[in-house]
Parts: structure tokens; C-alpha cells; sequence
């Protein structure tokens, strides 16, 4: 015993603190607050249109889903706001890489709330072939907007859609007019050869350009160019503010060249400067010019009515994608054609006719 005492440790162990449980017990025991996942038809409305943004968000996801009984649910809730829908003014905004179309929408976007709009903004994220997945990273970039209380900003995936505009964007347009936000923001993925897609679902097409980046014109198509209602040189402030004014020119010049518009309204070319809050005022203006201008030779009714019609037909071939590809026969017929084309034992006419004959029960 002795021995023991002489060797005692002089350090002495604590007894340790409780540590609470990571997830909340009463969330555990049912008492907590859940989250509400499922509304009838007559909530979703009544949520919409009392602006509840909660409910808002959730119709939209269904609305961007590909599951049949998500579809079920939100027709009816889209049907029933389209009558409170139709009253905002839509923009599409697209431009080259790298010329801060997030930054130039915080900028927009707060200019207009200044001016006592209320905004919704929708950004489109390219989706990734392999993984079909997004970062959906714009709030992060517009600090600013996506905490007023002012505005609404929904990003979401392109999920491989043409033109870089999200399959459900119109609906979701529809939703947030009935939400009562009166000027929709429609942000795409870039420029591309599909990129007119923006173009059948908005009322003005800006252009974001980027002067210094090498040819200007090269970084464009032309049919992106011949749609525009205004282009917008970025960034023009500090030392690039010479070579803004230098692109300008040149683009000014180049959509003289460019057949008239449809509406008759003839495009200019402004400069910019998010940072610096320069020219944004000045882009809302002509927003409004363009607007009153349209409206008034009756360019702005016919195109809306124009973009219904659009929208059915973009409906029944999205229906029929999905009926197709959902139908039990093309399923397990599917996968045995795919593997046939890549021995190289079957041509993708005759295998695609296969499917459809399968599908039309031929």
C-alpha cells in the first residue's frame, strides 16, 4: 500500500460535462415543429396569393419536378394563378462568361426596389451531365437582394434543358406573378446556340457584353444579337471604362446592320458599372421606354398572347417526353436497344422506331 501512495499520479480527471443530443428530443418525441411538406389544392392558392413565401417555394419545386403526382398536384394550383398572374414585367437577362450577371442583377435589383418594385429572380444554373446535379450558387453572390425583404430570388437547375432556361420557368414565372411580384428577372445560363428559349417566355431581352475580352463579336452569336432590345457593356468604370465606351461603338454599329424588330423598336447599346452603381438607372429607363412603346403599337399584347401558344406547344412535347419515357414497355425494351446501337448490331433510326412502335403498340 505503501508502494502505491509513493507513486501517486497528482493529476486528477474531471468529471465531464453533459452534452446535449445532436437532434432535438421533442422532434423526436412528435412535439417539436415540423415542417409542413403537403398542402391542398386550396392552400397552395390561398399561400400564393397572400404571398407566403414558403408556400411559394414549395409549389415551384413541384412544379420543377418530373414526378407524375407532383404534376397532378400543382396543375390546378398553376391554372387557378393564371387569372392574378400576367400583370409584371419580365426581362431576360443573358450575356458571355465572366460578365457578372449576378453582380449587375444585385445592382439592377436593388435599383428597383428603390424605385418600389417588387422583385422576383429567377436564376438558372447549368446542370452537370453525369450527376444531373447544380451548385445553385446565386444567393451566395447576391448578398444584398437575397436578404430584402423585397424581393424573391429562386435558383434553379437547367437540368439539361435547351437555351439554359429551367423546363418549368414559365410556370414559375406564373406563380410568382400571382405572388404579387411585379417585375420578373429570368437569368440564363450564357450564351449558346439554344439560348433563344429565354426569348418566348419574356417581354425585353437584354444583352450583357464585356469590353477588353479579345473580339467582342466573336463571344456572341448572331442570332442572340438580333433579339436583343438592349445591350449592356459591363464593368465600365476605373480603367476599363475606355474600352467600354470603345465596345459600345462597335456594337451599336453592328446591330445597325441587323434586320428590324419585329416590334419596331430599335436597340441601343449602354454601359455599365454594378460596382460603381453607373448606367443602372439609366437601363431601367429604357426598360420603361420599351415597354410604353410596345404597349402602344400593340406589339406587347400580340407577344404575350404569341408566347401562350408557345407555351402549349412546349407543354404537349414535354408530355409526351415523359409519357414516353415512362411507359413500361419502352422501359425494359429501352435498355436492350441501348446496348445493341453500342455493339454496332442496330442502327438509332431503327432502334428509336422500335420504341415508338413499342410505345404506340404497333
Amino acid at each position: 500500500m505503501e508502494e502505491k501512495k509513493r507513486y501517486k499520479s497528482a493529476l486528477k480527471v474531471q468529471k465531464g460535462i453533459h452534452q446535449p443530443p445532436n437532434i432535438n428530443p421533442e422532434i423526436l418525441n412528435g412535439k417539436g415543429r415540423k415542417r409542413r411538406s403537403k398542402y391542398s389544392e386550396d392552400e397552395y392558392v390561398a399561400g400564393i396569393l397572400s404571398g407566403n413565401r414558403t408556400i411559394l417555394s414549395q409549389a415551384i419545386t413541384l412544379a420543377e419536378s418530373s414526378l407524375a403526382e407532383h404534376y397532378n398536384i400543382i396543375q390546378p394550383v398553376i391554372e387557378r394563378c393564371l387569372k392574378y398572374g400576367g400583370k409584371s414585367i419580365r426581362i431576360g437577362i443573358t450575356g458571355v462568361p465572366g460578365v457578372g450577371k449576378s453582380t449587375f442583377i444585385e445592382s439592377f435589383g436593388m435599383s428597383l426596389i428603390g424605385n418600389g418594385r417588387k422583385l422576383a429572380v429567377l436564376t438558372i444554373d447549368p446542370s452537370s451531365r453525369q450527376s444531373k446535379g447544380s451548385i445553385l450558387g446565386d444567393k451566395t453572390r447576391m448578398e444584398r437582394l437575397s436578404t430584402h425583404p423585397e424581393a424573391f430570388i429562386r435558383p434553379s437547375p437547367a437540368a439539361g434543358t435547351p437555351g439554359g432556361v429551367a423546363r418549368k420557368t414559365r410556370e414559375t414565372i406564373i406563380l410568382c406573378e400571382a405572388a404579387g411580384f411585379d417585375t420578373i428577372l429570368v437569368e440564363t445560363v450564357g450564351v449558346g446556340q439554344a439560348e433563344t428559349a429565354v426569348h418566348s417566355m419574356v417581354d425585353f431581352f437584354l444583352l450583357l457584353m464585356l469590353a477588353g475580352a479579345g473580339d467582342e463579336l466573336q463571344g456572341i452569336k448572331r442570332g442572340i444579337m438580333e433579339m436583343a432590345d438592349a445591350v449592356a457593356v459591363t464593368k465600365a468604370d476605373g480603367t476599363n471604362r475606355l474600352a467600354a465606351e470603345g465596345a459600345k461603338n462597335l456594337f451599336q454599329n453592328a446591330l445597325h446592320l441587323f434586320r428590324v424588330l419585329p416590334s419596331g423598336w430599335k436597340p441601343e447599346v449602354l454601359t455599365c458599372s454594378a460596382r460603381e452603381n453607373t448606367g443602372i438607372t439609366e437601363l431601367w429607363e429604357k426598360v420603361m421606354d420599351y415597354i410604353l412603346f410596345t404597349k402602344g403599337n400593340g406589339y406587347f399584347n400580340e407577344r404575350r398572347k404569341q408566347q401562350d401558344v408557345i407555351r402549349m406547344h412546349d407543354t404537349i412535347m414535354e408530355y409526351l417526353s415523359n409519357s414516353f419515357y415512362s411507359n413500361t414497355d419502352v422501359k425494359l425494351l429501352r435498355p436492350v436497344l441501348e446496348k445493341q446501337l453500342s455493339e454496332g448490331r442496330i442502327t438509332s433510326y431503327k432502334a428509336a422506331v422500335k420504341l415508338i412502335d413499342k410505345y404506340l403498340n404497333r
